[in-house]
């Protein structure tokens, strides 16, 4: 097999890369581990920045999206016995952001995907990446009990934080930084009626919480809590009585509980592998970086990947001129370390470090000190739609 760009993990940063470049005229082919069920079934975050938007349009898979999407204008930050409305459109000239569910953002590209006739090899065992170094890099892989071999011009690593691209970089070339965080976030989905019309984000002494959804009959909640907790210690009506006791009275009072139809623990991390590029082979998405959920970044970054990869490919297959590529690593970069810091920055502001009495109080100040603020206000609002993407040059 022959292509122009080898893509390693069919998650939204790689369908979405492949879209992109299809319309661009550029072949590609797609490789994933899994079958396309189960990258359906990862439940996921929900909040798009207006720049995932638009490449979803540029990438023809916004229908859906435009008809059951919410846009919100706001949320609103919860501390202290106070409700403080970040409002987003009026403290950024006009900028929100999109209420959709990652799966559904999948599922769109996928289709897309499937009516643009791209190949896409799903179960593709074994993937091992050869000769990035070389001009004829290539990625090895079995399928259905056969060896086979994509010969490429370039690999696209989109195969998340454990996938094979990131481990396939020399290490004496890669350095990582991270900060893990002692705490988790139990999430339940439940078809309930959201609790508010936006986001609320609370900051509580019994910890974190935060309010979501994913359609007006589909809503996502979490509590913080500890790493050694276990899913099953977990009762719906524990978890429920806890959301109550760290939301505000009135909210809590109007809070539809029921059934869970998925309940997870997912631990917190900071991440980033420096650089991105290894010759001809690109990190993108979870395979560079990870945030705390906290800030809804996660994804949009990959897209900000995303939009500047397809952008320098662009440019090189349109100009020849392989130098245009060099850009990637250090404009990506740029983008994620101000998220890295947003998302660190919120998940400092909202979630309980032990006990210490300080550290609480400095919280508290923090977050009077921003809300009270019409710049504090601002880059709040500038840094949740989504900082501007990098200009390619």
């Amino acid at each position: 097999m022959k292509t122009k760009v080898a893509i390693i993990g069919a998650g939204p940063s790689g369908l979405l890369l492949g879209q992109l470049l299809h319309k661009y005229g550029i072949d590609n082919v797609i490789l994933e581990a899994r079958t396309p069920e189960y990258v359906l079934g990862r439940i996921r975050a929900g909040v798009l920045e207006q720049g995932m938007v638009d490449m979803l349009h540029e990438a023809g898979a916004a229908e859906r999206m435009d008809r059951e999407g919410h846009v919100h204008e706001g949320f609103t930050l919860s501390f202290n016995g106070r409700e403080e409305r970040i409002d987003l459109k009026e403290l950024t000239g006009g900028k929100t952001v999109m209420v959709y569910g990652q799966t559904e953002v999948t599922r769109d590209l996928m289709d897309a995907r499937k009516a643009a006739v791209a190949v896409t090899v799903y179960e593709a065992e074994n993937v091992q990446l050869h000769d990035f170094y070389s001009d004829k890099p290539r990625v090895t892989f079995t399928k259905d009990g056969e060896e086979c071999t994509l010969e490429c011009d370039y690999i696209a690593g989109c195969d998340g934080f454990h996938g094979v691209s990131r481990k396939s970089a020399p290490a004496d070339k890669i350095k990582c930084f991270e900060r893990v965080y002692p705490f988790g976030w139990l999430g339940v989905l439940s078809r309930t009626r959201p609790v508010a019309p936006e986001l609320i984000y609370a900051n509580h002494e019994r910890g974190f919480a935060l309010c979501s959804m994913r359609n007006d009959h589909l809503s996502r909640y979490y509590v913080q809590c500890s790493l050694d907790d276990k899913v099953e210690d977990w009762s719906d009506e524990r978890f429920w009585n806890e959301l109550k006791a760290r939301l505000p009275e009135h909210v809590a009072a109007r809070l539809e509980t029921g059934p869970s139809i998925e309940k997870s623990i997912a631990p917190l991390r900071s991440f980033v592998a420096e650089p991105m590029q290894f010759g001809r082979m690109f990190l993108v998405g979870d395979a560079a970086h990870i945030v705390p959920p906290t800030g809804a970044k996660g994804l949009n970054l990959a897209a900000s990947d995303v939009h500047t990869l397809s952008t320098v490919l662009r440019k090189r297959y349109e100009s020849g001129d392989e130098n245009v590529l060099a850009q990637y690593s250090e404009l990506a970069l740029r983008r994620i370390w101000k998220a890295e810091r947003f998302s660190w920055w919120m998940t400092s502001l909202l979630h309980k470090f032990g006990d210490d009495p300080f550290t609480q109080r400095i919280q508290l100040a923090d977050l009077d000190y921003f809300t009270n603020s019409e710049a504090g206000r601002r880059t709040i609002a500038e840094n949740y739609v989504g900082l501007p993407y990098e200009k390619v040059h």
